[in-house]
């Protein structure tokens, strides 16, 4: 495969999976700046890795991978210099969907919130799991067992309901 091969190959991924990438960026930076940053950091780490692909894996599986481990690391540097107040957005949900019903468009704030406050892993296994990925594929992505991932969101999910409970 030539470089240029490579490139259009590369660009053609990227183009049709950008969605995760953005969709992770907005998870873990509340500032527009900060997200073209750690956009920019992710495509970096995936130009870096596309050689090594293990075609396996769907390209999609590949890219959150990447995406949530370099996103994690960013927020961690930036957390350490205090620059990023909540990891996640409000409007990482589309509250417009729920302007019907006021009482769902508050919860959907307060999940936002809740979620915000857990730990990095379980931020980015809520996220895979609002995506409505399955375990396997969570477990891909994140790097450890179908079992794991299982656990983990039933924890975070009784997290969640005694936040709620509070309110």
């Amino acid at each position: 495969m030539t470089i240029n091969d490579k490139y259009e190959s590369f660009l053609s991924v990227i183009e049709s999976n950008k969605g995760i990438i953005y969709k992770v960026a907005k998870s873990f930076c509340k500032d527009m700046e900060d997200r073209k940053d750690l956009v920019q950091e992710i495509i970096l780490k995936l130009w870096k890795s596309f050689e090594t692909y293990d075609e396996q894996f769907k390209h999609s599986t590949w890219i959150y991978r990447i995406s949530l481990n370099v996103a994690i690391s960013f927020y961690r540097k930036e957390k350490s210099r205090n620059k990023i107040n909540a990891p996640f957005s409000e409007s990482i949900f589309n509250v417009a969907d729920f302007q019907d019903n006021k009482e769902t468009e508050q919860n959907a704030v307060f999940l936002t919130r809740f979620i915000s406050e857990l730990k990095e892993l379980d931020k980015a296994l809520m996220l895979l799991y609002l995506e409505e990925k399955s375990h396997k594929e969570m477990a891909e992505i994140i790097g450890i067992t179908e079992t794991n991932v299982a656990t983990k969101i039933g924890r975070i999910k009784t997290v969640l309901k005694q936040k709620f409970s509070q309110i």
